[in-house]
């Protein structure tokens, strides 16, 4: 029997064959985007196969969850196949295997202890060195002798995985496996029950693990969240894709920034390295904040929005000031998540609304004197009187505008000082844009009428 296919004898089909028993972390949704962008690379077709046989653990949130996080991350898949859904066909292959010699129902006590006799088949093993060509790890030889004549059912009508995997993927024209490298192991007896189906041998890929920063296998208990939770922070699908592509794999050059269709391009399983890769945060953020930069100013915007509360958008003169500050949101975001802890910390509400201001934080500018006698309120009335008269100078409210005009009067009576008072008057908050980025989304008017109530703030407290 030839086992060789070429990509032009017969169309790419690769799978992603979950089990639905819990959410999937993005380790493990690398072999779903591995196999999704070797499909698409050759023109091919990507199978979603939910291997549901587990009937104790498996849920349907589950398997309704592995669905939503692929269109999430728009990945759409050709075909769709549920495991159980297979059982006579399964049933059909053991009877075959039995009556053909290549395997036998064995009586076995089970192993609980019980001392009840089940049934089991096991597959007859020819009990010599299985070779293959990995796709990434070049060839791989295994003896199978130590395997025994290995289980492949606990009857006729349940299968185990090794019997029903083969099965599936045969039928369903599978010529590209590529999953995990825990599974190098179940590979030879995979291929045993190819050769003894006369089922053609697909091509086997196999990745290296993803590991957490301390270079341990990646798991929940390691740091893993399920691709969910990223979607729910504010994560964008294609900084994701990028990011778990990047997790082992590189296209020799220097770049890092790859859209879904640049990735599809690029993508060689001969440039999927061969050791463990790790899962590093900090890059998946500097990539996130990398595809927020790439989107376009409406779509920017919409994102924006989408995680704002009501109660932020109904305030009077949201619609007027929104578009003058997603520039300073932008700059200050990691993920759209970051936009709900900012309003929570209240770090939005004075962009649309008076701040309420608290006299010891106006007051805190005396801490800006490196080492010279306190601040009092007569020392800051005149330096809120100065800003106002330059602002009321200023033609163009731009950032560097306003800090040419600031600047000169803040190296004179001291950077600190007046920078922190004019950022508190305007914010009402001890940390902010700077006040040049403040003074230009605010313009002449409110800048003045904001200075002003800080300075009548002031003038309550007994100096």
């Amino acid at each position: 029997m030839n086992t060789e296919r070429t990509e032009q004898q017969k169309k790419v089909v690769t799978r992603f064959a979950p089990s639905p028993t819990g959410f999937l972390h993005s380790g493990t949704y690398r072999t779903a985007v591995f196999s999704y962008l070797f499909a698409k690379k050759h023109g091919g077709e990507f199978i979603l196969r939910i291997e549901d046989t587990d009937k104790e653990r498996s849920k349907k949130e589950y398997e309704e969850n592995i669905i939503d996080c692929l269109s999430w991350l728009n990945m759409s898949y050709d075909k769709f196949y549920r495991q159980s859904e297979n059982a006579p066909r399964h049933k059909e292959i053991l009877e075959k295997l039995i009556s053909d010699g290549k395997a036998y129902i064995s009586k076995e006590e089970a192993k609980d202890g019980s001392g009840v006799i089940k049934e089991i088949v096991r597959f007859k093993n020819p009990n010599r060195i299985v070779s293959f060509v990995d796709a990434i790890r070049g060839e791989i030889k295994i003896d199978t002798t130590d395997l025994g004549d290995f289980v492949i059912a606990k009857n006729l009508n349940e299968p185990l995985f090794h019997l029903a995997v083969v099965v599936d993927d045969a039928d369903e024209g599978v010529t590209h496996i590529i999953r995990g490298d825990d599974h190098i192991s179940n590979t030879p007896r995979h291929i045993l029950l190819y050769e003894a189906l006369d089922f053609n041998v697909p091509t086997y890929a196999h990745l290296p693990l993803v590991l957490s920063e301390d270079r341990t296998k990646l798991s929940k208990r390691k740091g893993a969240q399920a691709v969910t939770y990223y979607r729910d922070q504010g994560y964008l699908p294609g900084a994701i894709l990028n990011f778990i592509t990047m997790i082992g794999f590189n296209d020799g050059t220097e770049k890092e920034i790859f859209t879904l269709d640049e990735l599809i391009q690029v993508f060689d399983l001969e440039k999927v390295q061969k050791g463990g890769a790790v899962f590093n945060p900090v890059k998946l953020d500097w990539l996130n904040k990398e595809h927020i930069k790439l989107l376009s100013d409406v779509d920017f915007k919409n994102h924006v929005l989408s995680y704002m509360s009501d109660e932020l958008k109904n305030i009077a003169g949201f619609e007027k000031r929104i578009d003058a500050i997603l520039p300073t949101i932008k700059e200050r975001i990691v993920k759209f998540g970051d936009i709900r802890d900012m309003e929570t910390a209240g770090e939005l509400q004075y962009f649309f609304m008076d701040p309420s201001y608290e006299p010891a934080l106006l007051l805190c500018a005396e801490k800006q004197r490196k080492g010279k006698e306190s601040m009092t309120v007569k020392d800051l009335a005149p330096i809120y009187e100065k800003l106002k008269e330059i602002i009321s100078g200023i033609t163009e409210f731009t950032p560097e505008s306003a800090k040419a005009f600031i600047w000169p009067y803040a190296e004179e009576q001291g950077r600190g000082i007046v920078l922190w008072a004019l950022r508190t008057a305007l914010s009402g908050k001890e940390r902010s844009p700077d006040p040049f980025t403040l003074v230009s989304i605010f313009g002449k008017e409110e800048t003045i009428r904001r200075l002003d109530i800080a300075l009548q703030k002031l003038n309550e407290i007994n100096p």
